[in-house]
């Protein structure tokens, strides 16, 4: 485990998201609850997965969100990141 942090933890989102013409959905940005967006500069890939590390499984696309590389699942009509857990308060 990394110093500080505590663990993870399943995080609904909101997702802003294009749907193509041939069925495919394209995310474009993470919207947290309090309003903060998060613009996905890329989709690096997309596959049916199970999240080892807070459960749950669906479509895992592999996002590059600013400068950081992570995975959002698109579990049913639901979408989801794996929130980082921070040791003390648990926000981040």
């Amino acid at each position: 485990m990394v110093r500080g942090i505590a663990g993870r933890r399943k995080r609904y989102v909101e997702v802003e998201a294009t749907f193509l013409e041939d069925g495919s959905v394209v995310p474009r940005a993470v919207v947290w609850d309090n309003g903060r967006r998060f613009s996905v500069r890329a989709v690096l890939g997309v596959r049916a997965c199970a999240s080892l590390k807070v459960g749950g499984e669906g479509v895992r696309y592999d996002v590059l969100v600013g400068r950081a590389r992570t995975f959002l699942f698109h579990e049913g009509p639901r979408w989801f990141v794996e929130e980082i857990v921070f040791e003390g308060d648990g926000t981040w």
